[in-house]
């Protein structure tokens, strides 16, 4: 059938028809959804997935996460417990005429009275509407159970049609615990190492960070410690033959630790110094020891405010550029999107004016400085507050010369409190311009 690939219910799915000589991640592919690691909103009793399974009903899937955290198995899941033909085709290789095929095959199963069939399409993202437009007909008629997978955003890279009617379910990223756990199961499962290796926690944290919250690459890097323990005929992993067999030397960080915190505040502190080089190898360091990058995205968002403010107000619409990025994209290629904010927000003029007027602001709040509300500024909108003098006096800045009226907006215990003292650097110079002479004409100051 060209690009696709057909496995019959006898033969087991993915993980039935794997053999002792296929990838150890392929032998270790969950069988049931008991099995799998994660996904614990997907796997909960009552789940849509787990009422989809379990009850054999036919209806199309779409599955949106990261690589490695259960797509494949899901598809493959879904075909064994229900008994259907499982049929993969590539997005990448597979064209019109392929996808046609497969439909075509699995509708000629149907009248032969044969079994039904779960059409598995990786990384749909990559088809081209008349591609996606190609599994319509299969899908409208059930013809097929779809299981499309991607890594990328639906709502951006699907026709509507076929989001319209496919079930999306969304993968979340596996922790570090799952991952250890997927390797701890192949160290011990007879369809894994069988018991005949063991390995150290240096080496076991070393895999996992390398791995990034991907179970299917974490099995790979295992099978090549393994692999190189055999040539040193050794049965023992340690950090020394991990780090050999992914070429990688380990990055001495704990996620939980003191390392995460120093390099954390090393990375801040570079930037906040203007130190792109500096801000750029801690953000390496990170990334590269496996750091959540949605962590990282969370800080540059708050330093940008913190520490750049009104001096470059684009740095925040950068930093949640890059948050939106990393969400969107995921890593590897958010690293790019990392350190371009981490740059752009290192080189920006730096101003904590925002923070410290925040934080002054919050001061008096919490000494008790909260007097009652100028009556001119109180709702006027509600029966009865004309009678209590509200809004009478009232100014409607649009219709003041300049914009600007003359009027008392703050309680008189703070009336005269100066929380926002902008910076002469970057773009607050002229903020700070701008705020001096409104000030003095809100107020009716001529100093």
């Amino acid at each position: 059938m060209g690009a696709a690939r057909v496995v019959d219910p006898g033969a087991g799915s993915l993980a039935g028809s794997a053999h002792a000589a296929a990838p150890l991640a392929v032998r270790m592919r969950p069988r049931t959804l008991d099995e799998l690691v994660g996904q614990e909103q997907l796997r909960a009793p009552g789940s849509p997935l787990r009422q989809l399974i379990e009850g054999g009903q036919s209806l199309s899937l779409l599955l949106w996460g990261p690589p490695g955290t259960g797509k494949t198995t899901i598809a493959g899941i879904l075909s064994q417990q229900t008994d259907r033909r499982f049929v993969e085709v590539s997005a990448v290789a597979a064209g019109v005429k392929e996808v046609r095929a497969a439909i075509d095959g699995a509708r000629q199963e149907l009248v032969r009275g044969g079994s039904e069939t779960v059409l598995f399409v990786d990384e749909v993202h990559r088809f081209s509407k008349a591609q996606q437009d190609a599994l319509l007909p299969g899908v409208e008629n059930r013809w097929v159970t779809l299981v499309a997978a991607t890594t990328e955003n639906p709502f951006f890279s699907v026709i509507s049609p076929l989001l319209s009617r496919s079930l999306l379910l969304r993968l979340e990223p596996l922790t570090d615990d799952h991952v250890r756990e997927v390797m701890t199961s192949a160290l011990a499962d007879e369809r894994g190492l069988a018991g005949g290796f063991t390995i150290t926690d240096e080496a076991m944290d070393h895999l996992v960070r390398l791995s990034g919250g991907d179970a299917r690459r974490s099995l790979t890097y295992l099978e090549a410690a393994a692999g190189a323990a055999t040539s040193k005929v050794s049965s023992a992993i340690d950090l020394e033959t991990a780090e050999t067999a992914v070429d990688q030397a380990a990055v001495r960080y704990d996620r939980q630790g003191d390392q995460h915190y120093d390099v954390t505040s090393a990375f801040i502190k570079s930037i906040r110094g203007s130190d792109a080089d500096a801000a750029l190898h801690y953000l390496a360091r990170m990334m590269e020891a496996g750091e959540d990058p949605r962590f990282i995205a969370r800080r540059l968002v708050i330093l940008a405010s913190e520490d750049i403010g009104l001096a470059d107000p684009t740095a925040l619409t950068t930093a949640m550029a890059a948050a939106q990025a990393v969400q969107l994209i995921g890593m590897p290629e958010a690293r790019l999107n990392l350190a371009q904010a981490t740059i752009a927000l290192a080189v920006a003029p730096k101003s904590n004016a925002v923070i410290m007027a925040i934080d002054a602001a919050t001061a008096d709040v919490r000494a008790g400085k909260i007097g009652p509300v100028p009556a001119h500024l109180r709702d006027a909108h509600y029966g009865g507050s004309k009678k209590l003098g509200h809004g009478q006096g009232y100014k409607y800045s649009h219709d003041e010369p300049f914009g600007v009226a003359e009027q008392q907006y703050a309680p008189d215990v703070v009336q005269d409190a100066r929380y926002y003292q902008p910076t002469s650097l970057g773009a607050e110079g002229a903020v700070k311009e701008r705020w001096e002479r409104i000030r003095k004409m809100v107020r009716g100051v001529t100093r």
